[in-house]
């Protein structure tokens, strides 16, 4: 069974992002750039099918710029086989994203894909759904669990009300939640073997693909700076500040 894994970089989670001074968008000079963890656990999932004997390949895919192959080489040490980076500038959004992923499965022809639920940069939580919708493949959204068995994957998955497991039949998009794994780290014999792992690069030209966005960002803010708490004297003043300075009431 092949699996096809889609990585995304972006600012590493323990960095305070900065926006820029003209707020065009989030400043990335001299940032620590890593992969999505999203992305990591869906790494480690498909991992762990191929140790079971599931999975007999893994492909991970990557859309941005040439350093990408960053995190495309952390996810061949972390145990992938092989890479493809679709090469891009463009600050593209979730559905082009999803146009230059269905052009790769189109191309490879998995059995199962994985996609972390969401970027931690974005956080729009679109992409695997558009990429289900674009290939006519069911979808299981923020998986907790994953059983491949006889072509069908068993996936239980966070909702409102407790937990859901559904039956998808192969190929199918599956998107990974917090709880689905722990990722591993990379050790240093497997980072020294990725890069002698094949890594494909290709861009949207050569896979036909147009990546003309409807949506433009017009602006970037920093949340608002929180105002120091004051002292009150007593319940009617904290009631007064509630009524008339915060309206909560």
């Amino acid at each position: 069974m092949k699996v096809l894994v889609a990585v995304k970089r972006v600012i590493d989670y323990n960095v305070k992002a900065r926006v820029k001074p003209d707020k065009s968008g989030v400043d990335l000079n001299n940032v620590k750039m890593s992969m999505n963890p999203f992305c990591e656990i869906a790494v480690e999932e498909a991992v762990r099918l191929k140790e079971k004997g599931v999975a007999s390949e893994i492909i991970v895919v990557s859309v941005g710029t040439k350093s990408s192959q960053e995190q495309l080489r952390t996810a061949m040490a972390l145990g992938a086989d092989r890479g493809i980076l679709i090469e891009s500038e463009d600050d593209l959004n979730a559905l082009p994203i999803a146009k230059l992923l269905k052009s790769v499965v189109d191309k490879e022809q998995p059995d199962l894909i994985l996609l972390g639920k969401q970027a931690i940069d974005s956080d729009n939580n679109q992409t695997g759904q558009m990429l289900a919708a674009l290939s006519g493949y069911p979808q299981a959204t923020f998986a907790s669990n994953i059983d491949v068995v006889d072509g069908k994957a068993k996936v239980m998955r966070e909702v409102d009300g407790g937990m859901q497991t559904i039956e998808l039949n192969l190929p199918a998009v599956v998107t990974t939640d917090l709880r689905l794994n722990e990722p591993r780290y990379a050790s240093l014999p497997n980072i020294m073997k990725a890069k002698k792992k094949p890594l494909d690069i290709t861009n949207p030209d050569d896979l036909g693909v147009n990546i003309d966005s409807t949506l433009r960002m017009l602006e970037v803010e920093p949340p608002a700076t929180r105002s120091a708490g004051v002292r009150v004297a007593d319940v009617d003043e904290l009631v007064d500040k509630l009524k008339n300075e915060a309206r909560v009431i």
